[in-house]
């Protein structure tokens, strides 16, 4: 069992350099320009012992992002079982993303994805690819099973889509704010409900 423990966290090691040295290479010459063999020659590892952790370049981009996700899926199933489930959604989200931006990679890691509109859609469509388990949490604490109960996967829809795409779109449009304070403000205003009132313009139509 020691064994296998020492065998694990060099694994974890290797996986955490890879993932230093991308970004770091990312940031320095782009994430287009960028090789997988130069990925793998800054941590004096193959490209061969590369595809054992991950799939692509793109894959080993997002990994810190994918791991973000699953650490607020688990601080969501910790919320207290009576918290409703977008505040339970925002507070794990807040909690996981305000924790992560006092990583300089989580910084790295925004920058590379501000400038790739492929990394951009990938983030998204990887989020989205965890529906199933995200509305079994949803279910879970709303008491319902979502086989039958479209709800929970309506909520996830909007949690793993809507969210990521306004902080994007508020990106793009300027606000220089914290993701975690973003995140927290998209969660604010799905909260209140979607359904605003037409505009003077289009009420005179």
């Amino acid at each position: 069992m020691e064994k296998l423990g020492l065998r694990e966290r060099k694994k974890q090691r290797t996986r955490e350099a890879l993932i230093d040295a991308a970004h770091a290479l990312f940031c320095a010459h782009g994430f287009e320009a960028t090789t997988i063999d130069q990925i793998a020659e800054s941590v004096e590892v193959s490209s061969r012992t590369f595809f054992r952790y991950f799939t692509s370049k793109g894959d080993v981009a997002l990994a810190l992002a994918d791991d973000q996700i699953t650490a607020v899926l688990e601080a969501f199933a910790a919320q207290p079982a009576d918290r409703p489930v977008l505040t339970a959604l925002r507070t794990a989200a807040v909690e996981v993303i305000r924790t992560s931006e006092a990583d300089t990679r989580f910084h790295s890691l925004q920058e590379v994805i501000s400038v790739s509109p492929a990394l951009t859609a990938a983030r998204i469509e990887r989020a989205t690819a965890r529906f199933d388990e995200v509305a079994r949490l949803i279910g879970a604490r709303m008491g319902v099973d979502p086989a039958v109960d479209p709800r929970p996967y309506l909520v996830a829809s909007v949690a793993l889509c809507a969210v990521q795409t306004a902080v994007v779109a508020w990106r793009a449009a300027g606000r220089q704010a914290p993701e975690s304070e973003l995140t927290g403000q998209a969660f604010d205003l799905l909260s209140t409900g979607l359904d605003y009132p037409a505009g003077p313009t289009a009420a005179s139509q």
